[in-house]
């Protein structure tokens, strides 16, 4: 298994490490450099635009009193580890998959689901509940109920 999505602990950060956070995500924003540029025992160490991007998105949420995953757009997750991105049960989840609702393969007896594919299903469904909030409203609106 990939050795990024092997997460046996989610640390939450501490208070201090919060504060820290904090701290560092407001000065990085001030700065909002191309490059960022940092010591590392006496050498140079420069971090290119897309690091320092995302490097601001953790900051942030750490800030926030939130762990944080990084997942890469290829990697193969389990069914726990996808019921666990959609927030829904791993009984669920393979209803999804057995229904064809998200792609998947098998390794053996295993499935194991694409995180573009999630990305992909996590998006139609927001997209199809604002769709369906949208109507109500519409709805709502004709028929005077004050929304």
């Amino acid at each position: 298994m990939n050795t990024m999505l092997q997460k046996p602990d989610v640390l939450m950060p501490s208070p201090q490490e919060t504060e820290l956070a904090t701290q560092s995500s407001r000065l990085l924003a001030r700065h909002a450099p191309d490059e960022l540029r940092v010591d590392v025992g006496g050498e140079k160490l420069i971090l290119p635009k897309a690091v320092v991007s995302l490097l601001s998105k953790i900051l942030t949420e750490m800030s926030n009193g939130n762990a944080v995953t990084i997942i890469p757009i290829h990697a193969e997750l389990t069914t726990q580890e996808a019921a666990d991105y959609l927030n829904v049960s791993r009984p669920h989840l393979v209803s999804l998959l057995e229904s064809k609702a998200i792609s998947f393969t098998r390794v053996g007896t295993h499935r194991r689901v694409k995180f573009l594919d999630l990305q992909a299903y996590k998006k139609k469904k927001e997209t199809d509940s604002e769709a369906a909030m949208a109507e109500l409203t519409e709805q709502a609106q004709k028929l005077g109920m004050g929304y």
